[in-house]
C-alpha cells in the first residue's frame, strides 16, 4: 500500500475529491493526509476527512499564509481541531519561508515555535516547510524539542548533508516529483537508506497546466517509487514495503486510528 503523507485536496471543489481518491486507490494508494495551510483551510481538511475513510488530516498554518501576527485564539482553534477530531494524525503544514515576498520573519518564528510546542502537547508528528530556512528550521526543532515527536521534511530538494542533519534529529525526508528533474536530488535518494524515506505529491489546484489529466495527483506516487527503486536498485515492491513501514513508524501513535478507517493496514 502507498501513502501520500502531503496533499493539499483541499483546494479541489468537492465534486473532485472521490474522482481524485478513486484515481488514486486504483494504483494502490491507501489512504492520503491533507496538510492545513490556514485555520480555515485546517478545519476544511478535517470536514473532508469526516466524509472520507482514506483521508485524514493535518492542521496548521503554513508560514506563506501568516498575514498578521498569529494570535491565541488561532493557536488555540488549531489545537482544538486536533483534539476534537479523532482522523488529525499530523500537524502540518507549518515552517518557515525565506524566498523573497514572504510574510515577517518576526511573525514566523513564533508561529512556527509554537506550533511546534501544540504537536509535543499533542503527541502529533510535525511536518515542515522550509524554503531558503534549513538551518533556522532545524535549530528551531531542536530548540523546541520537535525531535520528540519527529515528523517529516516535507518535499525534500536539500542535499546529501541537509538530509543527513535532519535524520539525525529524528525525521524521515519525504520524496516528491522533483526527483524526476533534480540530479542532486537523485544522489541524495541513491545514497540515503530506504529506512528514511516517506513519500508525497503535495497534490494542489494547477490552473496553469491547460490540461488537467496533468495536474499531480496522490496517483503519481506510483511513479514516484518506481523511481525510487530505481535510484536505490531494488525491486519496487521491496521499496513499497519499506515506504509503507516507514509511514507507520511516523504514525505509530495514531495507526489504530487509521486502522479503524482503513481496515486493510
Amino acid at each position: 500500500m502507498l501513502i501520500d503523507t502531503h496533499v493539499h485536496l483541499d483546494s479541489f471543489p468537492d465534486c473532485e475529491i472521490p474522482l481524485i481518491l478513486d484515481r488514486a486507490h486504483s494504483v494502490g494508494v491507501g489512504f492520503v493526509i491533507c496538510a492545513g495551510t490556514t485555520v480555515e483551510s485546517s478545519a476544511r481538511a478535517v470536514d473532508l476527512s469526516r466524509r472520507f475513510n482514506s483521508f485524514f488530516a493535518g492542521v496548521g498554518v503554513h508560514p506563506m499564509d501568516i498575514v498578521k501576527p498569529l494570535t491565541g485564539e488561532d493557536y488555540m482553534e488549531l489545537r482544538n481541531l486536533a483534539l476534537k477530531e479523532e482522523k488529525v494524525v499530523v500537524m502540518s503544514e507549518i515552517g518557515l519561508d525565506y524566498m523573497e515576498g514572504m510574510p515577517d520573519r518576526a511573525w514566523q518564528f513564533p508561529a512556527f515555535r509554537e506550533q511546534i510546542n501544540i504537536a509535543r502537547e499533542l503527541d502529533l508528528p510535525i511536518i515542515f516547510h522550509s524554503r531558503g530556512a534549513h538551518q533556522d528550521c532545524f535549530r528551531v526543532l531542536k530548540e523546541e524539542k520537535g525531535y520528540e515527536v519527529g515528523g517529516v521534511m516535507h518535499y525534500f530538494q536539500g542535499t546529501i548533508k541537509e538530509a543527513n542533519e535532519i535524520i539525525d534529529l529524528g525525521f524521515y525526508i519525504s520524496i516528491a516529483r522533483p526527483i524526476f528533474r533534480l540530479p542532486h536530488l537523485q544522489e541524495v535518494v541513491s545514497k540515503i537508506p530506504i529506512t528514511n524515506i516517506v513519500i508525497e505529491t503535495d497534490s494542489a489546484p494547477q490552473p496553469f497546466k491547460k490540461n488537467r489529466d496533468n495536474w499531480t495527483e496522490p496517483h503519481y506516487l506510483r511513479s514516484i517509487t518506481k523511481k525510487i527503486a530505481e535510484l536505490k536498485d531494488m525491486d519496487e515492491a521491496s521499496v513499497e514495503t519499506a515506504l509503507f513501514h516507514n509511514t507507520r513508524q511516523l504514525l505509530s501513535h495514531r495507526w489504530g486510528i487509521l486502522n479503524k478507517y482503513v481496515p486493510d493496514l
